[in-house]
Order: structure tokens, then sequence, then C-alpha cells
């Protein structure tokens, strides 16, 4: 399997998923949803499960809950 690859101008992905969910508070938020923010704030070529394992966990630790959809 490939790594992933980044974009030269792209933001830190692992800050970037802290600062979205920080800005989401405890409120509930669409997994689709964050990864595809995820993807337009640092163009990210990451794979969708790779994006949702880091948000899954990131959520975690900041008490924001994550739908599946």
């Amino acid at each position: 399997m490939l790594p992933h690859v980044e974009t030269p101008n792209s933001e830190n992905v692992a800050a970037c998923c802290d600062k979205l969910l920080a800005e989401r508070g405890t409120g509930l938020f669409s997994m689709t949803e964050a990864i595809g923010e995820l993807r337009r704030r640092t163009g990210t070529e990451r794979s969708d499960a790779d994006l949702a394992g880091l948000i899954t966990k990131k959520a975690a630790l900041l008490g924001v809950a994550v739908m599946a959809h």
C-alpha cells in the first residue's frame, strides 16, 4: 500500500482536525461532513478510512460526538 500524499501547501491535517472539532464544540458532527471539511481546508489526499480514524480518535479526546453518516 502506498503512503498517503499531501500537497505541498496543505496544513497539518491533525492540527486542522483539532481546530475543526474544537469549533464544533460538543455538538453532533457527521463523519462525512467532517471528512469533506478536512479535505476542503487541507487539500489532503488521505483515504476516507484514514481520515475517519483520525477524526474518531480526536473526537473521543475532545468529547465531540461524531455520527457515522
